[in-house]
């Protein structure tokens, strides 16, 4: 054996964590086999791969193992550990096509080492900041790499640090927005959980930039292993004279503490953020005055996301050139997404902006579950559109998306396969906006909640076709009259779907049928008679006894006990069941 081997252990996506527990039986098995001094054993967030059980990885062979059971640890240690070979019944590869730049570090260094994070040229960039640039150096330096943020809006980065840095104030501030409230999103949390110095650093660099001398990390109290592993990362920083006063021998003195967010949707907003904060409830307000020229406690406030916060080393360690050459023209870079939905291999992917849709469902994430056929994608979120298949060849870039009827939003991408319901995910998202809404501006109060009742309507076979009209309108309205982007965007799954799918509404309101059963207002299931073999299984499966009869005069399902859960349907193996 070459050299020291570093085993990493991924945590554990299901429903309870068993990583902890799996480790230190990897750990007794190095024991037995002598190996302690050979291996060293770190346990780490995610790096982006779920659904596949227990993963480790190996370093400096970079083999990844998936679903990994105690009896595979015998052999891993063997083949991997001893004779640097890989075990190929458990191995897991990423696809070519991704970049990691934001997700770098993840599941390669001890995200609670800051040595391990300053031998991977960690606190390089500011120090090449402190030592070299001036604030105007690095504006230029952004400007040039074109660095949009990565929190949604896509606001270009640099324009927004200018803007703040050429405020004159006695005190300013930066933010982290780490309140990531996405159903199905877990970007920021898996950079936090992995690779925290990074988005020191990036806060640091920005703080100097706009000459702030005091950051805040908004975090959700939902990532508890994320706010634990930022806290070790700041007392380290603190402890090594990264932080606090005459940093690095220089004049510039920065001070960063956490804020928990109480998981409400809206404080992704940049304003309601500033007044959660501040200790109010968290509510958007006008602008202008922007943030950046009155935010939090009326001083002059940047809020950059996670994810553009751990880009931002890298920029200025590489250069702006570099990072301009990888992208589309107004879109550079990278970005993350949270891949999700009828895909195989879900879980976070990293790829340049300009790959396809196509590339990132097929090439990347392994094609469709179970080889259905596909029928959508929704990016964006809850406030993002779906984009049919007939598209899925554009170029993904802010613009493009936009162009389409969806958005890039923080990150979210979930693949819809022919059994889903577009007019059951659209009610869901809603369903969802309507209960984070603060309720401050009529048009996203109000008129969410009526798509939403008009969606119930549709999937419970009560629709009329003056309704589609209905969700149009009111989707406009929503889109130009609400006070903040909750609001805006809020109707967009209602919009796209009606966009591309517009016969599948109609669908639920002329014929009264949803094909893919999602919709069990729409249900109505029958026994074929000519189709039946008379086993009974559908009788002995029904949970409310809806079906009675025998084998002798056949079974019958009673309509109005009949709850329509589609149990019947799923156990009888000779389609004698309708619905």
């Amino acid at each position: 054996m070459s050299q020291k081997k570093k085993i990493i252990f991924i945590k554990d996506t299901g429903l309870v964590d068993k990583t902890k527990d799996f480790s230190e039986i990897f750990i007794k098995y190095v024991r037995e086999s002598n190996l302690e001094n050979s291996v060293e054993i770190v346990r780490v967030g995610d790096i982006g791969i779920y659904n596949k059980g227990i993963v480790i990885k190996i370093l400096p062979d970079n083999f990844i193992y998936i679903n990994v059971e105690e009896k595979h640890i015998k052999n891993i240690l063997e083949d991997s550990v001893k004779n640097n070979k890989a075990v190929e019944g458990l191995l897991y590869k990423f696809q070519d096509k991704q970049l990691r730049i934001v997700l770098r570090n993840c599941g390669v260094i001890n995200p609670e080492n800051i040595e391990e994070y300053i031998a991977q040229d960690g606190y390089q960039a500011i120090k090449k900041v402190l030592t070299e640039y001036t604030a105007d150096k690095v504006v230029n330096e952004f400007k040039i790499s074109g660095l949009r943020g990565r929190g949604g809006g896509g606001f270009p980065t640099w324009m927004k640090w200018n803007f703040a840095k050429g405020v004159v104030a006695d005190q300013k501030f930066i933010i982290c927005n780490g309140d990531e409230g996405d159903p199905g999103a877990y970007m920021d949390r898996s950079v936090l959980e992995g690779d925290p110095h990074s988005v020191i650093e990036g806060m640091m660099i920005g703080g100097f930039t706009i000459g702030a001398s005091k950051g805040y990390l908004y975090i959700r109290a939902e990532y508890p292993l994320a706010v634990e592993r930022v806290q070790k990362a700041l007392d380290q920083a603190y402890a090594y004279g990264l932080l606090g006063k005459n940093i690095l021998g220089t004049n510039f003195n920065f001070d960063l503490e956490i804020r928990l967010g109480a998981g409400a949707f809206v404080c992704g907003e940049e304003t309601a953020l500033i007044a959660s904060i501040e200790g109010k409830r968290g509510c958007p307000t006008p602008r202008p005055p922007y943030p950046a020229v009155k935010g939090l406690w009326g001083k002059p406030t940047v809020i950059n996301n996670v994810e553009t916060l751990a880009t931002v080393p890298v920029i200025i360690n590489k250069g702006g050139e570099w990072f301009a050459k990888i992208g589309t023209l107004n879109s550079k870079g990278t970005k993350v997404f949270a891949l999700t939905g009828k895909v195989k291999n879900s879980g976070l992917v990293e790829v340049p902006m300009g790959i396809t849709l196509r590339e990132i469902v097929f090439d990347v994430g392994g094609g469709i579950l179970n080889n259905k056929k596909i029928k959508a994608i929704q990016t964006g979120g809850p406030s993002g559109g779906v984009i049919p298949e007939k598209f899925f060849d554009t170029p993904v870039d802010y613009d493009n998306l936009q162009k389409l009827g969806s958005i890039m939003g923080s990150g979210g991408m979930i693949v819809i396969a022919e059994d889903d319901c577009l007019v059951d995910l659209a009610k869901f998202y809603l369903g969802f906006c309507v209960e984070e809404s603060c309720g401050k501006c009529a048009p996203c109060r109000i008129g969410g909640k009526q798509l939403y009742n008009i969606l119930t309507e549709i999937s419970e076979g009560k629709g009329e076709l003056k309704d589609i009209e209905k969700l149009k309108q009111i989707s406009l309205a929503m889109q130009k009259a609400s006070l903040c982007g909750l609001g805006q965007t809020a109707s967009n799954p209602v919009a796209s779907t009606l966009q591309y799918f517009e016969e599948e509404y109609r669908k639920h309101i002329v014929d009264k049928k949803c094909e893919t059963g999602k919709c069990k207002g729409l249900l109505k299931y029958e026994i074929i008679q000519e189709k039946c073999v008379r086993c009974g299984v559908c009788m002995r499966n029904c949970p409310i006894q809806a079906i009675t009869g025998n084998r002798e005069k056949g079974y019958v399902i009673d309509p109005v006990k009949c709850i329509s859960c589609g149990r019947c349907f799923e156990v009888c193996k000779f389609g004698a069941i309708s619905r």
